[in-house]
Parts: C-alpha cells; structure tokens; sequence
C-alpha cells in the first residue's frame, strides 16, 4: 500500500467532509473520491458511511485511521532519522522534561562518552508528556520519561523507583505530620494520574512549580528525589506512605536499529544501577 492514499484518507476522516479534504490536500473533490473509492476496493471493506448530506468513519474506517497516522509518522521519522544521520556531524537527541532526570543525567552523559558507539549528545527539553511523540516522530533517538506514558511504537527499560513525597508550604496545615496518605490529600490511588497530569500539564518547570508551593497554592507529588537535590526556603517535603511510586524510564523508538541509541541506553542501565 503506498503512502498516499492514506494520507487521502486521514484527511478524509479527519475533516468528514469531501471537499474540505480536498482544499486541505489542494487537488479537486472527484480524483479523491476515486482514490478513496479505490482504496476501499483494494482493502476490500467500506470506509465511511455517506449519505448526501455526511461522511463518518466505519468501524473499520475507525481502526484504519490509527492505524495509518502510525504508518505515516512511522514514514515521516524515517525520513528525519535518515536526514540526521547522514549530517556533517551525526549527534544523538535525548528528550526529556527539565528536572525529569532523577538526578541521572550528569552521570549518565559522562558514562555514555566512555561508549565506543557514543556520539555527541543533544538534550532536547520537552514539555510534559512530549518525549513519546519526538520519539516517534524522529525528532529524538531516546528520552528520559516518567510513567506512566504512551508506550505505543517505543520501548522502554526501568531507570528508578523511587517514593513519592508531597510538596508543601512550610504554612501548609499537613506540614506539621511527619508522613502523609493520600487520603490527607483527598486523593485515592485511582486519582493520581490524573492529578499529576493536571499539575505537569502546566507546564511549569520545577523551580516554577515549587514557588507556587511555597505560596501554597499547589501540593505536588514528586519523586523523593527531588527533596535531596531541591531544598528550599518555605517548602517541605512529606512522604506519601501509600502514593505509587515514581518510575523513571528510557524510551526509544522500537524500529531503532542506532548503535548510538543502544549504548546510551546500556549506559543508562550501568549509571542506575550503580545508584
């Protein structure tokens, strides 16, 4: 199956509507609605349901759209990766969020340099939850990331696990308990994804997010590494004793076949494992 029909056909379920796709893709209404029909011959199902007045996607349809934005930015990295290591000076992307290193990333550069398959690194700082689309996208050979996260198309080898504890102002009416439970947050187990995905979502960095600590406005939960490296004035730090654990993790895309990208990571494996 070549390329371009499914990028017909992303555009066509991403705009359910002919016309639409067809400005999007700049050619004319009749030679998509060939292309689409000829896909559908070739696949040897019905892809959208039409009526003259709608287009929706088909249940097969449905799974074919995941399917071939996977395929297409599947494609579109290949490109990136091939175009970076054809470069002048070939060097190897490593994404992650600032402050999202577990405190690994001093050594884990300098482990790395000892590797014979090392290249120059390049430290892409991310946003949130952005590593596992550079990966994927071939913006980035490998990243540090905290789970949970997308795991599709990338693989990935536990770095840490470490507790988690609770940042709070120093006027905060729980920073005078030695230890915490969810439940003093007014949290349950089942909550906490999504009340770190709202804090991080953000988009502060660490030292943005610990000034809103300290004037009480958030109480994250954060590696308990955090609490060694990042004392501060007006912020304590409190262990959560039923809080899962933070897992920090490096992630590279599963096609990679980069002898650069696999010494980091055994570089990685050496530098967290010797604590």
């Amino acid at each position: 199956m070549e390329s371009r029909p499914l990028r017909y056909f992303v555009a066509v379920a991403e705009e359910l509507n002919f016309a639409r796709a067809a400005e999007r893709l700049g050619i004319s209404p009749p030679p998509l609605s060939r292309a689409i029909r000829r896909l559908e011959t070739e696949l040897g199902v019905t892809l959208f349901a039409r009526t003259t007045h709608s287009v929706a996607l088909t249940p097969a349809g449905t799974v074919l759209l995941t399917e071939a934005r996977t395929a297409l930015d599947a494609l579109e990295a290949a490109g990136r990766r091939a175009r970076r290591a054809a470069a002048t000076e070939p060097r190897l992307v490593l994404a992650m969020k600032a402050d999202g290193d577990g405190g690994l990333l001093e050594a884990l550069c300098a482990r790395y340099a000892q590797e014979p398959e090392a290249l120059p690194v390049t430290v892409r700082l991310s946003g949130w939850q952005e590593q596992p689309r550079l990966l994927r996208l071939g913006e980035a050979d490998a990243a540090l990331i905290y789970e949970p996260f997308d795991h599709a198309g990338l693989d990935a080898e536990t770095l840490t696990t470490e507790p988690r504890v609770a940042a709070l102002a120093t006027s905060h009416p729980l920073a005078a308990r030695d230890r915490l439970t969810l439940a003093d947050l007014d949290l349950r187990p089942g909550d906490l994804p999504q009340y770190l995905h709202e804090i991080r979502s953000q988009g502060h960095d660490l030292a943005q997010l610990l000034t809103l600590v300290g004037l009480g406005r958030v109480v994250p939960l954060l590696p308990a590494s955090v609490a060694v490296r990042y004392p501060r004035p007006g912020v304590v730090y409190r262990p959560v004793l039923d809080a899962p654990p933070a897992v920090l993790t490096i992630a590279w895309p599963q096609q990679s076949r980069s002898t650069a990208t696999a010494a980091l990571v055994r570089a990685a494996m050496s530098v967290a494992e010797a604590g």
